[in-house]
């Protein structure tokens, strides 16, 4: 019997998300959270049951559930708020069939790594991150928390991304190169040196264009 969870977020990449858990076939989905959405509403044949306050009465109905939301920001802000109210939740992973994982790789809990992406050996992907189609993180390189790897974007070995970084569609790094926290790499760039934190970069090679600020958008 397979274990039921919930997912939260029911937007574009909520649709993503519940393909690679329907792919994977580990879970059940018994209904979405979203406080955007009306209760008794479907997205992809299942029912939004409320906002997260719901969990409160699921209580043993469910194993687990995981967080779909696109925006790294705004997805941890919401983990920090269901372990607070939560703390024994527990964020199941997600990985597609057709990802590549190689020896020694470890995924954290509530990370999503989709079709066709590519892990080396001994490498380390954080929590609540989203490894997107035919992203490639190569041997040795570690992702903090909450870190999103765009389409088609790849690193070189012993790469470190820090928390809650975004690497833009199409964007390549250099290996044993460091991404500072909360840093974004523009669409297209390639990273031949380290790129400081709190930052936007992009061109080739990448240049920091201007400073972010903590929880600012990207999408």
């Amino acid at each position: 019997m397979l274990r039921k969870i919930i997912v939260f977020g029911a937007g574009g990449h909520a649709k993503a998300v519940i393909d690679v858990i329907e792919k994977a076939g580990l879970y059940e989905i018994i209904g979405i959270l979203d406080s955007y959405k009306s209760p008794g509403s479907m997205i992809y044949g299942y029912e939004i049951l409320g906002d997260e306050q719901v969990v409160s009465n699921m209580g043993s109905q469910i194993y687990g559930g995981i967080i779909a939301i696109g925006d790294n920001w705004r997805r941890s802000q919401l983990v920090d708020q269901l372990i607070s109210l939560h703390p024994d939740f527990t964020f199941i992973s997600a990985v597609h069939p057709s990802a590549t994982l190689a020896k020694g790789t470890v995924i954290g809990q509530g990370s999503v790594v989709m079709a066709g992406a590519v892990i080396g050996s001994d490498t380390i992907i954080g929590n609540h991150c989203i490894l997107y189609s035919q992203a490639s993180v190569d041997h040795d390189s570690t992702l903090g928390n909450f870190v999103t790897l765009a389409p088609n974007t790849a690193t070189g070995g012993n790469v470190h991304i820090g928390d809650c970084s975004v690497i833009s569609i199409g964007a390549n790094i250099i290996h044993s190169t460091v991404i500072g926290e909360h840093t974004v790499i523009g669409a297209g760039s390639t990273v031949l040196s380290d790129i400081s934190e709190y930052s936007v970069a992009y061109g080739t090679p990448a240049r920091v264009v201007r400073t972010r600020q903590l929880g600012e958008r990207y999408l």
